[in-house]
């Protein structure tokens, strides 16, 4: 299932790097760009894309990414089960004193005890 996983997850990378590069290397020149009084493409002080605002509104959206990113990595392992909660889920111990009763480790008066205290 993990390497099943892993094969997945390198192909969506792969096939998204190669996307980007294919997108990029049709990108054409801008237009105007050799218009006299030509600074580039006023991204952060001119009037074009963000009005000014490309310099404070940059770096918030780009650490709002970051913490997007490692979110989705952390639920992604939650979910598949490579980093715990950080405790036995419930199932698991009633398994566990399950296979304890079984081997005949404790009897039926401690297993009920500790059954009833799990269930709570």
């Amino acid at each position: 299932m993990r390497i099943w996983i892993a094969a997945r997850s390198t192909t969506l990378a792969i096939g998204a790097a190669l996307t980007a590069n294919m997108a990029l290397a049709q990108a054409d020149e801008m237009p105007n760009r050799d218009a006299p009084f030509y600074h580039g493409h006023d991204m952060m002080w001119g009037g074009d894309q963000w009005g000014g605002f490309g310099m404070v509104l940059g770096p918030i959206f780009m650490i709002l990414i970051l913490v997007g990113i490692v979110v989705g990595a952390i639920y992604l392992l939650r979910l598949f089960g490579v980093a715990g909660s950080g405790g036995p889920a419930p199932d698991r111990a009633l398994m566990l004193l399950k296979e304890r009763y079984a081997k005949g480790e404790i009897d039926t008066q401690e297993f009920e005890e500790r059954k009833k205290l799990l269930a709570h």
